[in-house]
């Protein structure tokens, strides 16, 4: 019997077109990949569709789980996933999102690669970890050149084969990364994993790894000790021979969130690698990755706070309180406002970070300007997230707090991407160690910043703040991160003043870098233009 009838309820918002994104377009254009528009187009209303998003559901509804044995009690260290986690990674490998941009000659290949990891990153973030590390790998595996060319064709095939077997017989492969220990988490130099040559030139590898992501990734980048010193080893899963590599899965980590994917602790047991690079220079080799995946933390943290953008003001457009639209209220408004402009001013700043690694072998000043703008910007962005989709859930009340509304499975993946490749304070002293040991990093900061030079009175004002706390070195490392987040407003402040929508970069600028601001989202200063502000994250 029908007591009742279901109004002021917000419809779904899938299908939608998770590409309709002005910052994200407009970035794909400036920064030299305005060719790749279609493919973003097309990528986007796949992930907005409604079989991605069950996907995006049931990868996580359904998590990995791991088999250490056969039904006949023979070591096998296998995880299973729910098939909807292989039809997201078959669509984002066929996509190029992994290792392709490295083979693909076309200008702002990386740029375009950024557009289309932020777009299909609406479906699932759990499966973008592989994803990443695969396009991070080769780099790193470049300082193997033998290696490289053994293994970068199938890094950047598009064809997604799942399975263990022996890497040359696959139509393409997914690459992972082992590096943090029990006892040293991110102080990577105090590993115990040890490697001792062999005669034929591979290295037998024994020890643990206490948070290796993607465990059934066909090969990993890992460090270990030699006895030239902390090095860098390619350990595939399966051997040249056809046999399994004795790498152990011990446990997969139980997880905040990221429940699509699976984080795991191993051991190497008497394992088989080759070395990456020289010997005792492990840490610069497999610091190439770590920018990759530096950079991919950026864009993971752009791309949930503009869905946690869009999914707030879809909500509030659709709901009504208190005689009006939620969208209508005046305080609503102004969180709204503010969501956006957070969200644009981290897309606009990862789209400059990915143009600047299109740009960075040929270009040295764009290489020093990615150095530092990926360091700065790694660790406020990824900062930021936590709070936006803490403040993104609220806006829907006690609905946004029920699993079935989507908003707590952003939440949860929010803090990982700023502890994913070094947690705050790595961030920030990484920002400082490369001003310390690269000045032309500080040159090139200040080059770029300074093009924004005389357009809004309050970032020149903070241009100069940035001045005096670099001439200033006394007590730097304990200021380190008021020091970095100035420095990564400012970028952000800059690259909104020079390509931003109006509305948002004077809002931008008269709360992030004036004194009009309170702590709390939704306490943007008077006179801002929300409506303008809040139309930019409409998607249905």
């Amino acid at each position: 019997m029908q007591t009742h009838e279901v109004f002021n309820q917000v419809p779904d918002i899938t299908p939608f077109d998770t590409s309709r994104n002005p910052a994200l377009i407009e970035g794909l254009h400036r920064e030299g990949a305005g060719w790749a528009e279609d493919e973003v187009r097309a990528l986007g209303a796949r992930a907005g569709s409604a079989e991605a998003q069950e996907w995006g559901r049931l990868a996580n509804e359904y998590p990995p789980v791991l088999r250490t044995h056969d039904r006949y009690g023979n070591r096998v260290d296998e995880v299973e996933f729910h098939p909807s986690w292989h039809e997201l990674m078959r669509v984002a490998v066929a996509d190029g999102l992994h290792g392709s941009p490295w083979l693909d000659e076309r200008p702002g290949a990386h740029t375009a690669r950024a557009a289309k990891f932020a777009t299909w990153g609406f479906a699932d973030a759990g499966h973008m970890c592989p994803i990443s590390m695969t396009y991070a790998v080769i780099p790193a595996l470049r300082h193997g050149p033998e290696l490289a060319a053994a293994y970068e064709p199938l890094l950047g095939s598009r064809v997604y084969d799942f399975g263990l077997r022996e890497p040359s017989t696959k139509a393409g492969l997914i690459a992972g990364m082992s590096m943090t220990e029990k006892q040293g988490g991110s102080d990577v130099r105090a590993n115990t994993t040890r490697a001792t040559p062999r005669p034929d030139g591979s290295y037998r590898v024994v020890g643990h790894k206490w948070f290796t992501s993607a465990p059934m990734s066909d090969m990993f980048l890992t460090l270990a000790q030699a006895p030239g010193g902390l090095s860098c080893f390619l350990l595939p899963r399966v051997l040249p021979d056809g046999t399994r590599n004795p790498i152990r899965i011990q446990r997969l980590k139980d997880k905040l969130g990221n429940k699509s994917n699976a984080s795991s602790e191993i051991e190497y047991e008497n394992a088989t690698g080759w070395l990456v690079g020289a010997e005792g220079a492990g840490v610069k080799t497999i610091i190439e990755m770590v920018n990759m995946t530096r950079l991919d933390c950026v864009i993971g943290s752009a791309t949930g706070m503009r869905a946690g953008a869009v999914y707030a003001v879809h909500h509030a457009r659709h709901r009504e309180a208190f005689g009006a639209k939620l969208i209508d209220q005046p305080a609503m408004r102004n969180v709204l406002a503010d969501l956006v402009i957070e969200s644009d001013a981290a897309t606009t700043v990862m789209m400059r970070l990915a143009g600047a690694t299109d740009r960075a072998s040929g270009d040295p000043a764009e290489a020093a300007l990615r150095r530092i703008a990926l360091a700065v910007t790694k660790y406020w962005v990824c900062k930021r997230a936590p709070s936006h989709a803490a403040e993104a859930l609220e806006c829907f009340g006690g609905n946004g707090y029920a699993e079935e509304s989507g908003m707590p499975r952003l939440y949860r993946e929010a803090p990982l991407m700023s502890i994913w490749e070094g947690s705050g304070n790595v961030a920030a002293l990484d920002a400082l160690r490369a001003m310390g040991r690269q000045p032309e990093t500080v040159e090139a900061y200040f080059d770029e910043v300074m093009l924004a030079k005389g357009e809004n009175p309050r970032l020149d004002d903070a241009i100069a703040q940035v001045g005096k706390e670099l001439v200033d070195l006394a007590d730097i490392e304990y200021r380190a991160r008021r020091v970095v987040e100035l420095m990564a407003l400012v970028l952000q402040g800059a690259q909104l003043v020079r390509h931003g929508h109006p509305a948002i970069a004077d809002a931008f600028c008269a709360s992030r870098l004036g004194d009009d601001w309170g702590i709390a989202f939704g306490t943007l200063p008077t006179g801002v233009d929300t409506g303008a502000i809040v139309e930019r994250a409409f998607v249905a």
